[in-house]
């Protein structure tokens, strides 16, 4: 198979030579989030160094951040797909960068962004004008989880053991995440942000989103295209949903009027909150990092939300990334190689390409496997992921545990069919990826016992994680093995919580 086959994407020192040769090796990764209020790229330099056989990142710097744009619309419910075209290839040029020139990336479409007519068809179409992408279309689940990640949250939990809560305030939503030991713990999300009214240079209402109007509402007053709002009447909504907010993070019992807000079901956390970061476009306010207005709710929501988190005594600290924490650093590409105990049934299932990558909390430690119970994780786990509607395959990564008998491969594999149902229904192919050496064992037991009616891949020996992306390669000859590339966001590490608080 040639470098062209895998779609260039293992080819990055020279010409014809290939990754899995160098010790250490520099990509060029680009970023592109496509948001409620705007629309922003990030281009970096990657340093890829292979330790124990693995590709890991080495080193991340940013050489280019493009202008923050607002994203455009045609109307209340069409992106400007050719006004977004212009901006995101002027940004090429200004980065002295063509999209050929681009190892790696993700395009992230985010909150309302993502909802809007035509968001599928302008992300797939930026995945293939910009480089060679993994297209994130973030749903709130997702986007929640990755705003932890990039602002620096989910590392703080880690490296000092407080419990820290990410709140991205964009354009259309707000994300909220509880992040402990360095991983998501609870989250959720609402309809509040600064873009749910726009405003032209007159201060006449441009758009307003339905869940504007539910505010306005609220506050008493009646919004319409071409009007202006009447006096105090945008500092009476920014108030009424920085109440939400705070309604929100304080986790007590919530009002109908912020439950009705919701867009996932609300955080469960039972423990107490040791410190509060804020993302997203508002955040560049609450930390004086902006001053600029921008004909939203922006500067007044983030003044209403600073004055109830001092009101309430809550640490604030600042993130690593605020308007950029989504798509920071967005992608990375390791190549791994999985061994010869691997099982591809029938031979013609590979290659497979931008395949998902789940991580059910499955339980592998007991003797007697439960195949209810891990079944119900890996569902827990497409849902979470919000693949649970089997629109595409999925990478099933485990660590396995214990011995592979008979009795718990069958357990096992009974229960992951059963969680991935929905996957299956559609005739994608199993795929287990695991990184101990019972690949074929489990896929010879999932081909030849459990009779599925799909292709089965399974392979081991791979490190994977949630938010990983991985193209597997046809079956080289002689070796027995598949190149396995793993693309996945990289977000920036975090100071400690308290360096520095506004």
């Amino acid at each position: 198979m040639s470098e062209e086959d895998e779609g260039g994407r293992i080819i990055f020192a020279q010409p014809r030579r290939n990754l899995a040769d160098e010790r250490s090796t520099t990509l060029k990764s680009v970023g592109v989030d496509i948001g409620s209020s705007t629309t922003h790229l990030v281009f970096s330099h990657v340093r890829m160094e292979q330790r124990e056989g693995i590709y890991v990142v080495a080193d991340r710097a940013v050489f280019f951040e493009s202008e923050i744009f607002l994203t455009p619309y045609r109307d209340a419910g069409t992106i400007d797909a050719d006004a977004l075209g212009s901006f995101v290839r002027d940004q090429y040029a200004a980065a002295g960068v063509t999209p050929d020139r681009i190892d790696t990336g993700a395009l992230v479409m985010t909150g309302v962004a993502a909802r809007r007519r035509n968001a599928r068809a302008i992300g797939e179409l930026f995945a293939v004008e910009t480089g060679k992408f993994v297209a994130v279309a973030a749903g709130d689940r997702l986007e929640a989880a990755m705003t932890a990640f990039g602002s620096g949250a989910a590392l703080n939990s880690e490296r000092t053991g407080a419990v820290v809560m990410n709140v991205d305030i964009g354009g259309g939503t707000t994300k909220f995440a509880i992040c402990a030991g360095g991983r998501v713990a609870a989250l959720t999300a609402a309809d509040i942000g600064a873009r749910l009214v726009t405003l032209d240079g007159d201060g006449r209402v441009v758009r307003i989103e339905e869940a504007g109007k539910r505010f306005a509402a609220e506050a008493g007053v009646v919004l319409a295209p071409g009007e202006r709002p009447p006096d105090g009447a945008l500092e009476a909504m920014a108030a009424g949903m920085a109440d939400r907010v705070a309604e929100l993070i304080a986790l007590g019992k919530l009002s109908p009027e912020t439950a009705a807000l919701l867009r996932l079901p609300p955080m469960r956390w039972d423990g107490p909150v040791d410190a509060v970061t804020f993302s997203g476009g508002v955040s560049e306010y609450l930390y004086g990092y902006e001053e600029e207005r921008f004909g939203d709710l922006g500067p007044l929501l983030a003044r209403e939300v600073g004055a109830r988190m001092q009101a309430a005594g809550m640490r604030v600290m600042e993130p690593v990334e605020g308007i950029r924490a989504t798509v920071v650093g967005a992608g990375q590409y390791t190549i791994q190689l999985s061994g010869n105990t691997i099982f591809v049934a029938p031979g013609d299932a590979l290659p497979l390409r931008n395949v998902p990558v789940i991580k059910p909390d499955f339980d592998l430690e007991a003797e007697e496997l439960s195949a209810d119970a891990i079944a119900a994780a890996a569902a827990e786990a497409l849902e979470r992921m919000e693949l649970a509607d089997g629109s595409a395959p999925v990478a099933v990564c485990f660590e396995w545990r214990g011995s592979a008998s008979y009795r718990r491969t069958d357990a096992f594999v009974r229960g992951v069919a059963a969680g991935l149902a929905p996957v299956l229904d559609a005739a994608h192919p199993l795929v287990l990826v695991c990184n101990g050496d019972v690949g074929r064992t489990l896929g010879l037991h999932a081909a030849e016992t459990r009779a599925l009616g799909v292709p089965v891949v399974s392979i081991d020996g791979i490190a994977l994680d949630t938010f990983d992306f991985i193209d597997i390669g046809a079956v080289l000859p002689g070796s027995g093995a598949v190149p396995v590339v793993v693309k996945s966001l990289i977000f920036p590490a975090s100071a400690a919580v308290g360096a520095s608080e506004p």
